[in-house]
């Protein structure tokens, strides 16, 4: 990351005094404008646990949560009338755009047949020849979270190589898997802090590098330790990190030289274009993972293994004990994922989409980057496809530590709630925006206009 001469006097170029007025005013503004949010809270949030159904949704920076009524396309309605353009999407849930139309459709027509039987249909079949034809040669699985499928993968993977360990980015993003919460520090691998209830030593069972740090991740590989590595194409836990040059096929050499299978999670960047990010840029990874949006919405994830160790793990597999192997859960891979899997796979995740979404995506980011230098800010923009961030700091990141200096929460929550404020959405938990099919060039044009509005508050 390029470094700016230190000014302890501004916070990501803004003066701190200028920053507090406008998250005040921002404050002040979207509770002012919601009565009936207010209303509708102050009884019925009482039943949930710090009053929330998920912690999470403490977690966005508005006052009290909005209440959504109907979401459709790339719109969302609240309790109080307000329709925002939303380029949050469920982060990355609803990247195809809220309830396809052919994704409702398969809902409506599976819904009359059962919700969950534990057995197959035609339509499972079809899946499988689906998923195939999107992303590569791999004998697949089903599980209802990314965070199921990668947790299984993780067993497949100390299964067939003996080895205890997963290696992981410092910084990444791979759900709520146990093993993935850990980072480094001082260099040292430890778990993250903040983790509740933790009593198992990860160290024990995980290992943390640097991104784009070959050296690192051979270091890790040469203890004769590591199962698997397990990474995103592109960290997008917080600011957004890309890939340097040689990288993935880096990591790809040492996996193999060291035995050590490589998996790709592609929940995030799935975003990147027709197969995702390794299909687009001919990456091969032994095992494949994907969630959120691969069935339009409705809660599915998937995994899958190269033909040679689908081979390995049954040998295992039948030479194994008898008893509960440790994986699957009973509405996983139920007859509605398969209906909406299909509806995706063949009906919305198209290329047709993808170029709207790829053309829409590069509009918005040439936009942000627009007002960003017009105002002088020491930000910068990135974008993987559909997805696009600004980041208040200069770039670009080179690893999860430049990522973890580069985040200003102060900065990004007033900005999304300012941009709440003007009709716009963006994800909570970074400064995330997805362009789906359904994304209009206008909605586009409004954000960038949104964001320059912002910028001239925050930089007056």
């Amino acid at each position: 990351m390029q470094d700016l001469p230190p000014n302890p006097d501004l916070i990501a170029g803004i003066p701190p005094v200028r920053l507090a007025e406008v998250a005040q005013q921002a404050r002040d503004a979207y509770a002012a404008s919601r009565p009936k949010t207010q209303k509708a809270l102050s009884t019925g949030r009482n039943h949930f646990l710090d009053s929330v159904p998920m912690h999470w949704m403490k977690d966005w920076p508005m006052p009290f949560p909005m209440l959504v009524t109907r979401a459709r396309g790339a719109e969302l309605t609240d309790l109080d009338g307000h329709v925002l353009d939303d380029f949050c999407l469920g982060d990355t849930g609803s990247m195809f755009g809220h309830s396809p139309a052919p994704v409702a459709k398969a809902i409506r027509a599976q819904a009359r047949d059962g919700l969950t039987y534990m057995l197959p249909t035609r339509a499972a079949l079809r899946a499988g020849e689906l998923l195939t034809a999107r992303f590569g040669n791999f004998a697949w699985q089903i599980a209802t979270t990314a965070t199921d499928a990668n947790r299984f993968a993780l067993r497949v993977a100390r299964a067939v190589t003996g080895r205890p360990k997963v290696l992981v980015f410092n910084g990444c993003y791979h759900g709520t898997i146990d093993h993935a919460m850990v980072e480094l520090v001082d260099g040292q691998t430890t778990a993250r802090a903040g983790l509740v209830g933790q009593v198992e030593d990860l160290t024990q069972v995980a290992a943390c590098a640097e991104f784009n740090d070959l050296a690192s991740v051979e270091a890790h590989l040469a203890t004769g330790q590591i199962a698997a590595i397990l990474t995103e194409p592109v960290m997008t836990n917080s600011c957004m990190v890309l890939p340097e040059a040689g990288f993935h096929a880096g990591l790809r050499e040492l996996a193999t030289r060291y035995g050590a299978l490589l998996i790709m999670d592609e929940t995030h960047t799935i975003s990147s274009g027709l197969g995702g990010y390794t299909r687009v840029h001919g990456l091969d990874p032994d095992i494949f993972v994907a969630g959120k949006c691969v069935a339009g919405g409705m809660p599915t994830a998937i995994w899958g293994l190269r033909p040679t160790v689908a081979a390995a793990y049954l040998d295992y597999a039948r030479a194994k004990p008898a008893g509960h192997s440790g994986m699957g859960t009973t509405l996983s891979a139920n007859p509605m994922q398969f209906a909406c899997l299909v509806a995706t796979l063949d009906h919305v995740m198209t290329p047709s989409a993808y170029a709207h979404m790829e053309k829409r995506a590069a509009r918005l980011e040439a936009g942000l980057a627009r007002v960003i230098a017009a105002h002088g800010a020491p930000w910068h923009v990135v974008r993987v496809g559909a997805r696009v961030e600004f980041i208040c700091a200069p770039g670009p990141l080179r690893n999860g530590s430049d990522a973890a200096l580069a985040h200003q929460p102060q900065v990004e929550q007033t900005a999304h709630l300012a941009l709440v404020n003007r009709g716009c959405l963006i994800a909570p938990f970074h400064n995330m925006m997805l362009v789906s099919p359904a994304t209009r060039k206008s909605q586009v044009d409004r954000l960038i206009a949104a964001f320059d509005a912002v910028l001239s508050d925050l930089f007056a």
